[in-house]
């Protein structure tokens, strides 16, 4: 069970004591006390300044918040890597959360891939997610708790909303990203799980 406290906390890749990566979320938040319209001003940075990496064809492939803020770049996981920092910087509590997705419009065999998004606690909400992945035609993701109105939707059988809120990224997101070089190569590997069978 993870304590509250750990989703408060900087870490190597959610990494918010990087100088950088606390200056930008003090200067969001500006003079707002409001966690929630603080997390909202933290969640549209990154949804609209941060450019998705393959939707932009950009690199390089970024990892750390500090790397994603540095570049302006990143994929999901590396944004949602941010958007955590952001948060945490400005004592509100968030972590990762995950969703199985087919790589391939109504394709039940998949390939299948990780899509990372986060949570944020909220007072009086509890968990809320929302995904800052960017959007474009199709996709059209908002901030308006305590509705979600995520990226994507579940639609095919071998989908999933994985219910964990990590407060560190999965292994396998990290080694994808420490281990390819460019977005390209990122896309042609991207991190998928397993399902637990519920039978």
């Amino acid at each position: 069970m993870t304590a509250m406290q750990d989703y408060l906390k900087s870490k190597s890749i959610i990494d918010f004591n990087h100088p950088v990566v606390f200056k930008k979320a003090k200067e969001i938040a500006g003079n707002s006390q409001n966690p929630i319209e603080i997390a909202r001003l933290c969640f549209e940075f990154v949804r609209d300044e941060i450019k998705h990496s393959y939707d932009y064809r950009m690199n390089p492939v970024t990892l750390k918040g500090s790397e994603v803020l540095e570049h302006g770049t990143g994929y999901c996981y590396a944004k949602s890597h941010l958007l955590a920092a952001l948060l945490r910087a400005n004592s509100i509590p968030a972590g990762i959360c995950y969703q199985r997705l087919s790589r391939e419009d109504n394709s039940e065999e998949g390939p299948f891939c990780l899509h990372a998004l986060n949570a944020v606690y909220l007072e009086n909400i509890g968990w809320y997610r929302m995904d800052a992945r960017g959007n474009k035609e199709g996709v059209n993701a908002q901030f308006n708790p305590p509705y979600e109105q995520l990226a994507y939707e579940i639609r095919i059988e071998g989908e999933a909303n994985l219910p964990e809120i990590w407060a560190d990224p999965l292994p396998v997101v990290v080694e994808v990203l420490t281990k390819y070089k460019s977005y390209d190569e990122v896309y042609e590997n991207l991190p998928d799980v397993p399902l637990i069978s519920k039978k």
